[in-house]
């Protein structure tokens, strides 16, 4: 557990990480537990329109997804601050501590819809974004996408502290 607490694969892009994730996920031992959410628009004239299907598909940004997939070991991001400062940053790292499924609302759509679910997602790769404040023995940077800027690249390599510990993936 501490191993893998201690590496990361870093992308540029947010669509590249759930992609890593799931071949990693699919790489770990144990069985896969899936969790499904609950979702539904607010307003019930609104339910005519937007199937549960449709809502389910949606990704809307800071939610986690429709199907969450789990296997005991996995590491895991949290989307909300539940009990700071006890799972902010590996504080209570070790310990066992219970994630309710919560209410999330979006109005990123025109219609407002609430999804029930684990505010988790699994993070063996994050977004270069997402990782600036952590320190990792080891990083991957997936360069299978540029960079947007130099500074980007820059937050990347400054994860670890030895050229030594940074593995680049640069297809072209």
């Amino acid at each position: 557990m501490d191993w893998l607490c201690e590496r990361a694969i870093l992308t540029p892009k947010n669509e590249r990480a759930p992609v890593i994730n799931e071949i990693y996920l699919k790489s770990l031992k144990g069985t896969e537990i899936e969790y499904k959410s609950i979702g539904m628009v607010l307003k019930t004239d609104d339910a005519v329109l937007y199937l549960v299907e449709i809502l389910n598909a949606l990704n809307p940004p800071g939610f986690p997804a429709h199907k969450l997939v789990l296997k005991v070991g996995t590491p895991i991001m949290l989307l909300r601050n539940l009990h700071p400062p006890k799972l902010c940053n590996g504080c209570a790292q070790g310990e066992s501590t219970i994630i309710p499924r919560i209410p999330l609302l979006s109005s990123n759509y025109p219609f407002e819809f609430k999804r029930l679910q684990f505010p988790i997602k699994v993070s063996f790769s994050m977004t270069i974004n997402k990782s600036q404040g952590q320190s990792l023995k080891i990083a991957g940077i997936d360069l299978s996408d540029d960079c947007f800027t130099h500074g980007q690249f820059y937050v990347a390599c400054s994860r670890v502290s030895s050229p030594t510990s940074l593995v680049n993936l640069a297809p072209n």
